[in-house]
């Protein structure tokens, strides 16, 4: 294999993970950062206030993204798989 296709597969891997799990990490963010404002200006400090929201919103962003996911992973797998080949030859 050259350097570059050791290059072009580290990239696809970084961008496939970044595409696959940003939209779940950047809403459990937002929803953390949400519930850290309310309750610093409550001064609530009930753990329970900071878990159930994060796990409901990435529930939903999960199911809401799932399509996505699957197909942005099975296109990487299949990119994977064929460079696999062409190395084999």
């Amino acid at each position: 294999m050259h350097y570059e296709q050791f290059i072009n597969i580290a990239h696809e891997t970084l961008l496939s993970v970044v595409l696959t799990i940003g939209p779940v990490l950047i809403s459990a963010l937002v929803a953390g950062l949400i519930v850290g404002v309310f309750q610093a200006a409550t001064s609530i400090n009930e753990a329970t206030l900071t878990f159930v929201p994060k796990l409901v919103i990435v529930i939903i962003v999960l199911s809401l993204s799932a399509p996505f996911m699957l197909s942005t992973l099975s296109g990487f797998f299949a990119a994977i798989f064929s460079e696999i080949g062409k190395v084999a030859q």
